[in-house]
């Protein structure tokens, strides 16, 4: 029997921006390489994978065309608006997700969708060696969390016309290397970013909602706000809303179906 999967751009109100991640329901069991295949088949930085439960929840994976990962922000929004856009779970109800992460949820609003994570503060560290010459720009100040290696640089300027060597970001033991600085003044939101994970075999991602559960208390600190505007300024670009409240980081976004189709 055909499987429904979908393309669905996630922290964007527009096709062809943010990031695109793979959604796929499944009506029965499939095999943990069954999954990396159709994500490798994708090629995109993520694609989620649902099977409903029997309480009305969802399990939910998500794969890399490399890994399986444990966290990943777009993806969830991405199968959320889809969960509601087809009609396979109820509209206007809260979508409660299990995940290597733990519990998830999504809550949809009148216009954008807000997904329940954990807080992933990074823990100050002395940066890393080889790092600034791996980015090509000095590093204000680093941190690590579970996940990723965070770059604090000088302006938004620099973040944007960041070139790295992807080979020697790469080397370090980490998901991704995430490089962030304060925007501009009189911008909409209030930092921005970019991620780089080859290690995953994602050169760039184009908006990592995972990576603003580190971002939000790390500006956090710095801006003394708890509620804050990420804009990750990859090529296609993303907004991503933070809310930082205590060991949980409410992520807000909204999403675009691009197209829907059948595995056969």
């Amino acid at each position: 029997m055909p499987t429904p999967i979908a393309v669905i751009d996630a922290f964007t109100d527009r096709p062809f921006a943010g990031n695109p991640a793979g959604v796929c329901v499944l009506d029965g069991a499939e095999t943990s390489d069954w999954m990396h295949s159709v994500a490798r088949e994708l090629n995109l930085s993520e694609t989620a994978f649902l099977a409903r439960r029997g309480d009305g929840e969802w399990d939910l994976r998500w794969f890399t065309p490399a890994e399986e990962e444990t966290l990943c922000g777009h993806a969830t929004l991405a199968a959320a608006h889809h969960l509601w856009e087809t009609g396979r779970h109820p509209t206007g109800a809260l979508i409660r997700f299990h995940t290597l992460s733990g519990a998830l949820t999504a809550t949809p609003g009148p216009t954008s969708i807000t997904l329940d994570f954990p807080t992933e503060a990074p823990r100050p560290i002395d940066t890393p060696a080889g790092l600034a010459d791996a980015l090509g720009a000095r590093v204000l100040a680093a941190g690590q969390n579970r996940l990723d290696i965070f770059a604090e640089l000088a302006d938004e300027a620099t973040v944007r016309t960041l070139a790295p060597s992807i080979e020697k970001v790469g080397l370090f033991k980490a998901r991704g290397v995430v490089v962030t600085a304060r925007a501009d003044a009189g911008r909409p939101y209030d930092f921005v970013s970019r991620f780089f994970a080859p290690r995953c075999g994602i050169t760039e991602d184009p908006v990592t909602g995972s990576a603003h559960c580190g971002l939000g208390p790390w500006w956090s600190a710095r801006l003394g706000k708890a509620r804050m505007i990420g804009y990750q300024a990859s090529p296609r670009g993303g907004t991503v809303g933070v809310t930082v409240q205590g060991d949980r980081c409410l992520l807000e976004g909204t999403a675009v179906t691009v197209w829907k189709g059948e595995l056969v």
